[in-house]
């Protein structure tokens, strides 16, 4: 069985290419995910220079890639599910080179800013014609 899920957040903007002949899109782009460490030993690392999370290469096909690109940014936090792929080449130096990437299945945007959120989604949560629903003020809320 091959299949990751991961929570983090985008190291850079993903980058939007499209395959020669065939015109298919592939986005990639990079996570950075929290490694499960205690507070201690987190801060431990950081004083040391040393990272506290993994940095997991992304690739997204088709018209989720064009999403990816249109809407994801540097810092966003995002979801990944899909699996996990190894592959190799001959770098123009002669030397093998090894790489492991997702190829993702699924991609969730788990943060929107203002400006580049769908127009389904909204920050203003009006419901007009629903009966029953009506924006609750936070205050309000008893938990």
């Amino acid at each position: 069985m091959n299949c990751v899920i991961l929570i983090g957040r985008l190291t850079r903007d993903p980058e939007l290419r499209y395959i020669p002949n065939t015109g298919t899109p592939v986005a990639t782009f990079s996570l950075a995910v929290d490694k499960q460490l205690s507070k201690e030993k987190k801060m431990e690392l950081e004083a040391q220079g040393r990272p506290t999370a993994d940095f997991i290469n992304i690739v997204v096909w088709g018209k989720q890639a064009e999403h990816c690109a249109n809407y994801l940014a540097k810092g966003r936090l995002t979801a990944v599910q899909g699996r996990i792929q190894s592959r190799s080449y001959d770098a123009r130096d002669g030397s093998r080179r090894y790489i492991t990437e997702v190829v993702a299945d699924r991609v969730k945007f788990l943060e929107w800013s203002n400006d580049n959120a769908p127009q389904s989604f909204s920050d203003d949560l009006d419901f007009p014609g629903i009966d029953g629903f009506e924006p609750v003020d936070d205050d309000n809320i008893p938990f």
